[in-house]
């Protein structure tokens, strides 16, 4: 059995920097991620993590959560994050940054779509890492200042997509994998 790859959907838990169409653009990802014969990974909260696993669910593909939350409980009501839309949930334990962390380093490759800090840090995670990134170009936020922040390092890593449309855009990430022969992660 083929294993599938796992992309990571790393964006905005709040929608406010988001383009209009945001929460469609999320479940388009998630969509496509499945048409890809592919598993899609989130850091289990709302905004368009949560859209991108809606979007993977309706259409019968699989979600993976990674939480901050060490618990269900805790996921629920202290960090008041939605449960309903992810297969999988892992409970880390390590709050956001290392639950990031995990996230990042669980998926083959990253797409970053709109953000906040949050985003920005799984991002960099991902950058340090050499993982393939795909860039949602035109979503805010983060996804949106990528270029002007990948002027300043003094080291290139690994390979960026930049895409406006989230199919092509899935379709360029999964493409350098299969091209790099990556395997997917054994989980």
């Amino acid at each position: 059995m083929k294993l599938k790859y796992k992309i990571a959907v790393s964006g905005a838990a709040v929608l406010t920097p988001c383009a209009k169409n945001m929460k469609e653009t999320a479940r388009e990802l998630g969509r496509e991620i499945v048409r890809n014969n592919c598993i899609l990974i989130t850091g289990a909260t709302s905004g368009v993590p949560y859209y991108a696993a809606q979007g993977a669910n309706r259409i019968g593909g699989v979600s993976i959560g990674f939480s901050p939350a060490s618990s269900e409980i805790e996921h629920k009501k202290s960090y008041k994050l939605p449960l309903d839309e992810f297969d999988v949930m892992v409970y880390t334990g390590f709050d956001y940054s290392g639950r990031n962390l995990l996230m990042t380093r669980a998926a083959d490759a990253v797409i970053v779509a709109c953000g906040r800090m949050g985003t920005l840090n799984e991002f960099t995670i991902a950058y340090e890492d050499r993982k393939p990134i795909g860039i949602l170009v035109g979503s805010g936020g983060t996804a949106d200042l990528v270029n002007y922040i990948l002027k300043y390092p003094h080291k290139k890593r690994g390979p960026i997509f930049y895409d406006a449309d989230p199919k092509k855009l899935v379709q360029k990430v999964i493409q350098y994998l299969k091209t790099k022969k990556v395997e997917a992660h054994k989980n």
